[in-house]
Parts: structure tokens; sequence; C-alpha cells
């Protein structure tokens, strides 16, 4: 597989200023401008540059490489490998989804003949691992890239897969000097805990990891520019507050409609592409889904979230490895975070719903009892409509944060991003702050979220609110630390003297960057 090199001239204001991120290798740089820009012009891969430039780097290493891609569902792993190879791969496979072994095994059998391998079906993955020895031996090309989508699905029960690709990877082509093997999964789980964390035969064999993270708004604004959607930021905004940065859910956005028309068209309609998302989005990630959707539904209804025995209590579910399990299954799939209040011991984390499809699933479409196929264009300006809108515009700031960072010029200064509530009264909707930067520069930023459609206006009540969670804040935690009041709002805010109580305002633009 080539890649050829060629002077190309590039619109870099295009690109928003990700080219500074570009690799310093002369030859790597030009490959991703060009890259860049031509998937730009052309409506396909937008962004991930840094993730290229990983990818790339193990495509030219003079060693065999081991490469794992992952990231929640929907995300756009396969696209991602795809479209960098140019779909071109000695060898390339995908996983069943809820099949036995033996039709695992089949489906590995067509795959083999696709690129030419006229084998019969193998009974062990053993076998099946010798077989594609045989395709890559037989390979001309120079590097053989091995490709396995979904090989989560392939780990089916008393298989023996792992310990075959172990004897694949560290008994045959590790040895070798001309084979990436790249391998892909949506269940992140699996994939840091059976590759990236193997305590056994793949223990540090992975040699490149690659977590394919939904799209910044910036990147969205690309995208939204490249597929002439015809979006303003405030479109963009909200719409990321509805769908996240998952590029798959932005591919039906229809340019000939208006937003609200899209997300009554996409979500709403019983034929829309993204009626059913729901329930297909735990089910297609986890084998027992229902214990997760469970843990989601009680987060999905406390906005601050909830501690280990808050859940244990709320859905009845023993204190055992399968909580811990349900868990971190769906942190690594980025549906919740885990953080701690400053000031509390690790041990008293909190679990919270950070994933802004199924918040807008539980606000509105769990809500449309009558089915309303325009129950979105319904609502907008009701109460319920102006609730969804500060939390989901909350969890684009926690989805924003390096960007956060940069605007408060604290990029470079080692930090802590967690939350706080009071501890005088867990109901006193005044004493929490759910977002707080700890800095090792002496300061802290308590940071206070606003979505208006209007210039947001800073008026006394709100002014005495804050000034009152300030110095509870201060008198709780007892810290030496400055304490910086910082103000992130959608709308452009009106300049008086309560506005000057802030050391910094940002703006929703802001977050772009």
């Amino acid at each position: 597989m080539h890649f050829p090199i060629a002077h190309y001239s590039t619109k870099r204001s295009e690109l928003c200023g990700m080219c500074k991120f570009l690799p310093h290798s002369a030859g790597l740089r030009a490959f991703f401008i060009i890259f860049a820009e031509i998937k730009f012009l052309k409506n396909m891969i937008v962004g991930r540059i840094l993730e290229k430039e990983k990818l790339m780097k193990a495509y030219e290493s003079e060693y065999s490489q081991f490469v794992t891609v992952y990231g929640r569902r929907r995300v756009g792993k396969t696209f991602f490998v795809r479209e960098t190879f140019d779909y071109k791969f000695t060898f390339e496979h995908a996983g069943l989804a809820k099949s036995s072994m033996k039709k695992q095994l089949k489906a590995w059998q067509s795959s083999l003949k696709e690129v030419g391998a006229n084998v019969p079906l193998a009974k062990t993955w053993i076998d099946a691992f010798d077989q594609l020895k045989d395709v890559i031996k037989n390979s001309t090309e120079n590097k053989k890239v091995i490709f396995i989508d979904e090989m989560p699905w392939m780990d089916t029960f008393h298989s023996g897969f792992i310990p075959a690709l172990e004897h694949f990877w560290n008994g045959w082509a590790s040895g070798r000097k001309d084979v990436l093997l790249v391998v892909c999964g949506s269940a992140t789980s699996w994939v840091i805990n059976k590759l990236v964390k193997n305590h056994g035969g793949l223990r540090g064999r992975v040699t490149t990891k690659i977590n394919i993270k939904p799209f910044t708004l910036q990147e969205c604004e690309l995208y939204a520019t490249a597929n002439k959607l015809g979006m303003s930021r405030r479109q963009i905004l909200e719409n990321y507050m509805i769908m996240g940065g998952v590029p798959f859910y932005w591919t039906f956005m229809d340019r000939s409609k208006s937003l609200a028309q899209n997300i009554d068209s996409i979500f709403f309609n019983p034929e829309g592409e993204l009626h059913n998302e729901y329930d297909d989005l735990y089910a297609s990630l986890f084998r027992n889904p229902d214990s997760y959707i469970k843990v989601i539904h009680a987060l999905g209804i406390k906005k601050v979230g909830m501690s280990r025995e808050e859940l244990i209590e709320t859905i009845n579910i023993s204190d055992n490895g399968k909580l811990s399990t349900i868990l971190e299954d769906l942190e690594y799939c980025g549906f919740i975070r885990k953080y701690n209040h400053i000031g509390f011991k690790k041990k008293n984390a909190i679990y919270q719903l950070i994933d802004p499809f199924t918040l807008f699933y539980y606000k509105f479409m769990q809500n449309n009892e009558r089915n309303d196929e325009n129950f979105w264009s319904h609502n907008q300006g009701t109460p319920l409509y102006y609730n969804w809108c500060g939390l989901a515009f909350e969890r684009v700031c926690l989805a924003h944060v390096p960007q956060i960072k940069s605007n408060l010029g604290i990029t470079g200064i080692i930090s802590n991003v967690c939350s706080w509530r009071s501890t005088d009264s867990k109901n006193d909707k005044g004493a929490q702050i759910d977002l707080v930067i700890e800095r090792d520069d002496n300061v802290i930023d308590i940071c206070e979220v606003k979505y208006t459609k209007e210039k947001y206006t800073v008026d006394s009540t709100y002014n005495e609110v804050i000034q009152n969670k300030k110095a509870r804040f201060i008198q709780e935690l007892q810290t030496s630390k400055a304490v910086h009041l910082v103000l992130i709002s959608a709308s452009e805010v009106q300049k008086n003297e309560f506005s000057e109580e802030f050391q910094k305002i940002i703006l929703a633009d802001s977050l772009f960057c």
C-alpha cells in the first residue's frame, strides 16, 4: 500500500487551526494536510488528525504492530480505519453480533474467500488463525494490513478465541516485520480489559491504542459546513445538546429542513432513523442490557448523579462485582462519568449520566405519551424545553473542558476537574457546583453555566446566590487558595456591576475553538 506525497495548496483557515496539531515529520505532515483537506472537501472524514497520525505511524513502522481502535457505538471507528487505508486491506473481517462460535467461524471463512482463500470451515480459532497466516504468507504487499472489526463479538463463551489470538500474535505475527493488525470494537470495556489491560499472554502486546471520541463542537461545525447544512453556531450547539458529537447521528441531518423539522423527523417519526436508537444502542453493546439500562435510568432521574450506595438502594442490586462491571463498562463507553466532589475521599465517587442522546431520550422521547410526531416543535419554549436546555448545556461544557481551560489560559497547568455540593444541605440548589477546576497554581475556578436564548443579564438576585455559594464553598473547604468565579454562557452577557464579579466570562462561541 502506497500513499503518494505531493505538493498541495491547503486553505488552512478551513481546517480551523487544526494544522498546528500535525506531526513534525515533513512526509507525514504533508500527508495529513493533504488528507485532511481532501476529505474535508469531499464531505468524508472530518478531524481525527492526531488519530490518523498514530495509525499511520504504526503503518510505517519497520516492525509488526498491534493496534486497537475503540470508542462508543456510532462514533465512526470503522469508517475512520477504512477511509485511512482507502478500503484496501490484505484481510478484513467483522464479528457477528450475538452469534454462536460456529456462525462466527462461518463468517470468518466467508471473509477469507473474499480475498481469494478457498479454505474449509475451521473447527477452532487456532485453525482459523492458521488460515489467516497462509493469506499473509501469500500476500505480495509490503505491509499486510489486517483489519478485524467488532472483535468483542467473536469472543463467545468457551470459544478459546483469546488464546488463539495470543498464539497467532505472540507465536507468529509479532516475529515478522510486515504485519499491521488493527482490531476494533464498540464494546470498549472488552477491548480495554481483554487486550489493552490483558494480564495473560497478550500483556503489553498492544503497541498502539487509538480512542475514537465523539466530535467536538468544532468538528461538528466542520461537518456541517462540509455538508452544507446551513446551520448557525447556535443551531449546531443545540443539535450537539441532542445528538452529542456522534457522527453517525449527524449523517441523518437533511439540509433542506430546519433544525426542528430534522429533530421531529429523525427522532419522533415512527419511521425516523433514530426513533428506536435508545433500545438498539444498549442492546447492541451489552450481552445483558437490562441491568445496564436500570443503572442508566436511575442516573437519568438525578441530575447530579448518584453514589454507588445510592445506586444499590435505588435499583435494588447486590453490592458485588456485577455492579462494578456495569459502571466500568458504561464509563468506558462514554455514557457516564465518575467524579469526586472536591473535599471528599475518592471512595465517595459520584456517577453521572453525560450522554446527550440518552438525556434527550429521557426528557423528551420517553415523555411523548401521545406519540406526537412533532413533539419537539410543539415543545419549543416550554418549561420542559428550558429545563432540558440548562442540563444539556452543562453536559456540553463537561465535554469541552480542554476548551474551557484554554480560554482560562491554564492549558499547561495541572488541574483536577471535579464538582462540589454543600455538606449542610444536599437539597440546597444554591450549594451545588457542577464544574470546579482545582489548579496547581493555587487557584480554584468555580464555573457557573447559564443557557439563555437572549442576551443574559446577571442581576442582583443571582449575584447574591453566587456570592453565597462562593462563601460557603470557601468556608466548608477551609481552602487558602484563591477562588475565582467563572461564568460560561450560551449567549452574550450584558456588562454591569454584577457581571464584573466574575474573573472570566466564557461564551459558547469559545467552545468551538
